[in-house]
């Protein structure tokens, strides 16, 4: 009896050790809230990814900003404390600006167009290039194209003289609204409805998923629906982390969030419409603009960002050439 009870204990011990390896347990961080496509999509990915992979890697998401601003999540992934983010290029950008190149105003005018660029040779480069970082490119994707939400009434582009507008902390949207006489404001996007509320600002740049979602609208007397910008997303490992997952997990975490990428970019192409059909439905105005109501700033920000950025020249040329 005593040597059938060892053989079992060995036996067992063998098993737990090798054929029922516990799941690796993995961190995914984000600025936006848990009804945002971003995150929606990130938890689709999550799940998925544990049962192609047998339970081998489970992801965990931390919407919100849980784990901090970008720029301590981008530590965060830098030293291996944090496993993956879906993170804006803002804090690329502030360290390489040739990153900001995707917020190039009126660059595209539709979440198509968006498509285009972030599925080009350009943004392919970029996506390579996250390895400085000490990162790993895992793909592009975009929220929806950006509208400003103004309190008061905005009537012509002189009307922003002034205003301090949400922004996130980036120096193309800073350059663009300082090149419009506005004061950008950079604040964590949890706090901007109550600073809309209590008028620490005087309006925000937004997507219309955001703007309708999160109710931004409530404090608002103008939205001005432009689409001026892109909002573009990058999926990225840890590089520290990403060597230590076995190649089969790295394919099956590479192809799944792949097409999440592109499923992301498909739901806007549909409810940037549908959130603006909306937010026509609330009390607040909703003026349409275009490239020309914002005046020769437009033109002034790529003149000084051709410099910026070299990059620039090339995506428009690639675009161009489409």
């Amino acid at each position: 009896m005593k040597f059938k009870t060892i053989g079992w204990a060995a036996g067992l011990a063998l098993l737990l050790s090798g054929g029922m390896a516990a799941a690796e347990q993995y961190r995914l961080g984000l600025i936006t809230p848990p009804s945002h496509q971003w995150s929606v999509h990130a938890q689709k990915a999550a799940d998925a990814i544990k049962e192609k992979t047998d339970g081998r890697v489970e992801i965990s998401l931390f919407p919100s900003g849980q784990l901090g601003s970008e720029a301590q999540m981008l530590q965060q992934l830098q030293t291996g404390a944090l496993d993956f983010a879906f993170l804006t290029v803002g804090e690329f950008a502030n360290r390489d600006p040739n990153y900001g190149i995707f917020l190039a105003p009126y660059l595209v005018s539709d979440i198509e167009g968006a498509k285009t660029v972030l599925g080009g040779a350009t943004a392919g480069k970029l996506l390579a290039d996250m390895n400085k970082f000490g990162l790993v490119g895992l793909g592009w994707s975009s929220a929806g194209m950006r509208t400003v939400v103004m309190r008061g009434t905005i009537a012509n582009v002189g009307d922003l003289a002034g205003k301090k507008i949400r922004t996130v902390p980036n120096a193309p949207e800073l350059d663009f609204w300082t090149l419009l006489g506005a004061t950008p404001t950079p604040m964590p996007l949890p706090a901007l409805y109550d600073a809309l509320a209590n008028g620490q600002v005087d309006g925000a740049q937004l997507d219309h998923e955001g703007t309708w979602n999160t109710k931004y609208y409530d404090h608002a007397g103008t939205i001005i629906d432009s689409r001026h910008m892109m909002f573009p997303m990058v999926a990225v490992a840890s590089g520290r982390k990403w060597q230590a997952i076995s190649e089969e997990d790295r394919a099956a975490i590479q192809e799944i969030m792949t097409a999440n990428f592109t499923d992301i970019i498909d739901a806007y192409g549909a409810l940037d419409n549908k959130y603006m059909e909306d937010l026509k439905t609330t009390p607040v105005p909703v003026v349409t603009v275009d490239r020309a109501w914002f005046g020769p700033a437009v033109d002034k920000w790529y003149e000084d960002w051709r410099v910026k950025a070299p990059l620039l020249v090339e995506l428009e040329a690639e675009l161009a050439s489409n």
